[in-house]
């Protein structure tokens, strides 16, 4: 009995010797459950571990035309998913983002604070022009061109003070000030643009041999509508403070921007045609050529800008432009509307005139 018990039985040596399959956890073939559990051979060679890029392809390759379209569309599939989900989740945290920055005080100081500075530097190199003018040409009196310099410094600089000041401008009471203080150098902004389709009127008038006697008092004219219809709007504004009325006032101040783009584009595009015409031999003339150009399609784009958004502004409350909480807004509306045209327009315009000779100078009376 003890020689039975210390020698194992044959098959319990077998069973206990019988060496364990290996499953390999990098084996991705299509094969049988019963092989993964079979001994593997001798000479079975180590299954190499390959990246799933290549493993997808011998899937692919092993599956009939239809069932490879059909993984093909599946893997399509969870790549844009993949990407549409990294998108919403970039969109979101931009989304984050803005609303922080709307949100903090220290934030709208910041961008209030840039708009002032911007709108100093222009207001500084245009009134740097305006005495490079005055000192070429002082015999002239106030021209044309002095007196566009002349608004320009006063349009931007008002700008900068009034930005360096946002804060303290949302705390004025009656709130019809805020209104004004806000509105007052757009309506400006608006005349000293007037005057340069002014200027290119007469131009374009005194090369066709017509009549330029009845453009000025038609500037004026119009200018004195502009403001008196505002300043109305603001009374009644002022007297019955109703949400009709602030859109009214905003509406008025979009056909406004409407009706300056149209003028940019009907007398700009006359002269440029105009001096197309011409022969363009000198160099002068290609200048004046592009001038003219470049300064219509710079005006009419920011006053269409302007236009669409004082449309949005009266009717969408998210793009409101005259509160605190929507700095990024106007620090974008103002830098396309104002600053960037003014500051090209400066630099287009920036040639000094002759000091003898001039033709086409006519002082402002």
């Amino acid at each position: 009995l003890a020689s039975n018990l210390l020698s194992p039985s044959p098959g319990l040596h077998a069973t206990r010797t019988k060496p364990k399959s290996q499953i390999n956890p990098f084996h991705f073939g299509f094969e049988s459950p019963g092989d993964e559990l079979a001994s593997p051979s001798p000479s079975a060679r180590p299954v190499a571990i390959r990246p799933l890029r290549i493993c997808r392809r011998r899937r692919l390759a092993s599956l009939s035309p239809r069932e490879a379209r059909g993984m093909g569309r599946l893997f399509a599939v969870d790549a844009a998913a993949a990407s549409s989900a990294a998108a919403a989740a970039a969109l979101n945290g931009a989304v984050d983002w803005w609303k922080d920055v709307n949100d903090s005080p220290m934030w709208q100081d910041r961008i209030f604070h840039a708009l002032a500075v911007l709108y100093g530097i222009v207001s500084v190199v245009a009134l740097v022009q305006l005495i490079r003018i005055e000192c070429r040409v002082p015999e002239y009196g106030w021209t044309t061109q002095k007196v566009f310099h002349f608004l320009n410094f006063i349009v931007n600089g008002v700008r900068a003070i009034v930005f360096v000041l946002r804060r303290n401008v949302q705390l004025i009471q009656p709130e019809i000030l805020q209104h004004v203080v806000l509105d007052m150098p757009g309506l400006a902004f608006f005349t000293t643009y007037a005057l340069l389709v002014l200027f290119w009127a007469e131009i374009y008038y005194q090369a066709r041999a017509m009549s330029t006697d009845g453009l000025r008092p038609t500037f004026y004219w119009i200018n004195g509508v502009v403001y008196a219809i505002q300043i109305i709007l603001w009374l009644v504004l002022w007297w019955k403070p109703v949400r009709v009325m602030v859109i009214l006032s905003k509406m008025f101040f979009a056909g406004v921007s409407l009706f300056a783009a149209f003028g940019f584009l009907l007398y700009g595009g006359r002269l440029f045609l105009m001096l197309q015409r011409f022969p363009v031999e000198s160099k002068g003339r290609r200048k004046k050529l592009q001038e003219v150009g470049y300064v219509t399609t710079i005006c009419f784009t920011c006053f269409l800008i302007r236009c669409v958004m004082m449309c949005l502004n009266a009717f969408d409350k998210a793009a409101d432009l005259d509160v605190l909480s929507h700095p990024i807004l106007n620090f974008f509306y103002y830098l396309l509307v104002e600053i960037v045209p003014s500051a090209m327009v400066l630099f287009i315009l920036r040639k000094l005139p002759p000091k003898r000779g001039i033709t086409q100078y006519h002082p402002i009376h």
